[in-house]
């Protein structure tokens, strides 16, 4: 199943990781390695370092392998959202058709 998900890096834990130097870009290299994500995407939002990723995982017990590095890698506020692609709501469309009726 495909996730969004949103890291948001503390400042305090953001800024001592940009002071250590070269240790970030290994840092989150090592993240991306276990997360796996099929994209990434760096922002700014509410004033934080935001980490936005793309993942796919199989079973829920891989949820840890979307969460647990950015907890202990950068301290990170981690949501998880289930998502589909333009391909999955196409096939939604008929459960979509049987539940509108009862509303």
């Amino acid at each position: 199943m495909l996730f969004i998900i949103k890291a948001t890096i503390p400042n305090d834990a953001g800024n001592d990781m940009v002071r250590s130097g070269a240790g970030m870009k290994e840092l989150i290299n090592t993240i991306m390695g276990d997360v796996k994500p099929e994209a990434a995407y760096f922002a700014i939002a509410d004033g934080q370092r935001t980490l936005f990723m793309i993942a796919n995982i199989d079973k829920p017990e891989e949820m840890v392998r979307l969460a647990e590095p950015l907890w202990l890698g950068v301290e990170a506020d981690v949501d998880v959202y289930p998502a589909m692609s333009a391909e999955d709501f196409e096939k939604a469309a008929p459960i979509l058709g049987g539940i509108v009726p009862n509303y």
